[in-house]
């Protein structure tokens, strides 16, 4: 595999990551919440579940520990747990709770 298929730039950042918002939101217009999410080993991961997640209306920022299984989603409101686990399972993973 050469280094220029690689979703990855020489810093070691992913260069595919979730979409920017121009949306300007207060923090108590906000709710984080942090799910398990199964089947997570590497970069390439983190970019999937990111721009998966990033790319649903309510979301405004998507944080994910690979090496834990975590993934902490900000949502302008109450989440749509639904959505997230869709979009989770869109990527080719598996929510399997809150954390």
């Amino acid at each position: 595999m050469s280094s220029s298929s690689s979703c990855c730039t020489p810093d070691g950042s992913c260069s595919t990551g979730a979409p920017t918002s121009t949306t300007a939101v207060t923090v108590a217009d906000t709710t984080v919440i942090a799910f398990r999410v199964s089947g997570m080993t590497c970069g390439h991961c983190e970019s999937a579940v990111t721009r998966s997640l990033g790319a649903l209306e309510a979301v405004v920022s998507v944080s994910v520990d690979v090496a834990n299984g975590l993934v902490t989603v900000t949502t302008i409101g109450e989440p749509d747990e639904a959505a997230i686990a869709s979009a989770v399972d869109d990527a080719g993973y598996e929510l399997t709770g809150r954390a």
